[in-house]
């Protein structure tokens, strides 16, 4: 069983290696084998789920925009339904793993193997990054690990910063062992490498946005330590590409006005365009459309990135559709927060799946503000995985500590002349009715 559900967190971040359709082919079928296989579920593990419900109204509101899509144009239908597919059913991996009759070990097994996964894809992304010109920076030369194309560089940067904080809060957690604890290093120190290489600069705000939240969590000295030398560091660590990156985002004319590089600059034009195309369609221009539309309202042409999630769904599904994401969100917030709060939590400073998972989500929404990877199928396909297995881990620990407090004896209650020994001296009856009424 727990082959099976390997499977596919290995290989649906691999997709770009492998023939087309293998790897969602092979998936599929492993997790109906599994689901087939599979024991039947405790009852306690077939409580109502947090993400079904805002996940079932997603895929509504982004059905009708398909249907109002094809109603308008039906001449790209097949290339439609597959980007319908991808966006519509992947999250669904979350409800498979939820319910995929593994025990607390072997649920824990399944989130190191993913994290393992995101380790070796950010050792490719650092190899293609170490064979690049790293004096200077170069819009040709970014990482993307095995996501594919360049285009893919900015949605792998988010990737590498949703699994980081994982890595980060083993490192940072007390008593933990020698050998997990350098592991995890050597992954933190991976997958920061990866983002450096990716050229990302959301993703850098991402992973320093979740490190710094861990090192506050851990110390606040330590936190303002680390930022002191971040800052002191910075230009004389870092290479001189990912330097030259960042500071690009602001430029200097001849005039002395500072403005923005051409790439961030083109977001608000797009932002505002989409504002416009919202008037002229308020219900949508349809799932998938927004690039053909865009052209109308923004100097860009096809294809172009709405380069927000938000505004991307607002664009092609309407204001319901972008209803419908933010109840997915807040759901995933209530779904973190319920796990580090749950009685089976461990003590604050050892809840260290609970708070990497609560960074990963955030990240995740970080990384919709400035991009789209909500609807790309091989960065998001773990990120589902990791929603299904962190709520079956949090009722399970749950479920254990609820046992284990029902089994627990109470306690005899002390004898009266043990409790109070001078109120027996005063009056020698007391013991002797204490023991009547027990």
């Amino acid at each position: 069983m727990r082959l099976l559900y390997a499977i596919p967190i290995v290989l649906l971040p691999n997709a770009a290696h492998l023939p087309s359709n293998v790897s969602v082919s092979v998936s599929v079928a492993a997790i109906v084998i599994a689901i087939l296989l599979g024991d039947r579920e405790e009852p306690y593990l077939a409580r109502a789920s947090y993400l079904l419900p805002p996940l079932i109204a997603l895929f509504l509101a982004m059905l009708i925009a398909f249907v109002a899509a094809q109603w308008n144009d039906l001449s790209n239908f097949g290339a439609d339904l597959r980007e319908a597919k991808v966006a519509v059913l992947f999250p669904f991996l979350y409800l498979a793993y939820r319910r995929c009759g593994l025990d607390l070990k072997g649920t824990r097994q399944m989130i190191m193997l993913m994290l393992l996964v995101a380790v070796l894809a950010g050792l490719e992304a650092v190899f293609q990054g170490l064979s690049f010109n790293l004096g200077s920076f170069s819009n040709t030369e970014r990482a993307t690990g095995p996501f594919g194309p360049i285009n893919m560089a900015n949605r792998a940067g988010v990737f590498f910063a949703m699994f980081l904080p994982f890595l980060v809060a083993l490192v940072l957690q007390p008593n933990q062992r020698r050998s997990v604890r350098l592991a995890a290093i050597a992954g933190s120190v991976i997958l920061a490498f990866a983002i450096l290489f990716t050229y990302s600069r959301q993703a850098y705000l991402i992973g320093l946005f979740g490190m710094m939240v861990l090192l506050v969590w851990r110390s606040i000295p330590a936190a303002l330590l680390a930022a002191v030398l971040l800052v002191a560091t910075a230009a004389s660590f870092l290479p001189s590409s990912v330097v030259e990156r960042v500071q690009e985002t602001q430029q200097v004319d001849a005039t002395g006005a500072v403005t923005l590089d051409a790439s961030t600059s083109s977001r608000f034009v797009i932002w505002n365009g989409t504002m416009n195309m919202l008037r002229d369609h308020p219900a949508g221009v349809g799932l998938g459309r927004f690039d053909r539309h865009i052209g109308d309202y923004t100097p860009y042409g096809r294809p172009k990135d709405a380069h927000n999630g938000f505004v991307l769904t607002l664009a092609e599904c309407g204001p319901l559709g972008l209803l419908a994401l933010l109840w997915v969100f807040w759901r995933l917030w209530r779904l973190s927060r319920w796990l580090r709060r749950s009685p089976g939590a461990a003590k604050p400073e050892l809840r260290t799946f609970e708070l990497g998972f609560t960074l990963a989500v955030i990240s995740m929404a970080l990384g919709n503000m400035y991009g789209s990877p909500y609807f790309d199928s091989v960065i998001m396909a773990n990120f589902w995985v990791l929603c299904g297995l962190m709520e079956r881990y949090g009722r399970i620990k749950a479920h254990s500590t609820a046992l284990s407090a029902e089994a627990e004896p109470t306690a005899p209650l002390d004898p009266v002349s043990t409790r109070f020994p001078l109120a027996v001296r005063a009056v020698p009856g007391l013991a002797r009715l204490r023991d009547a009424l027990r």
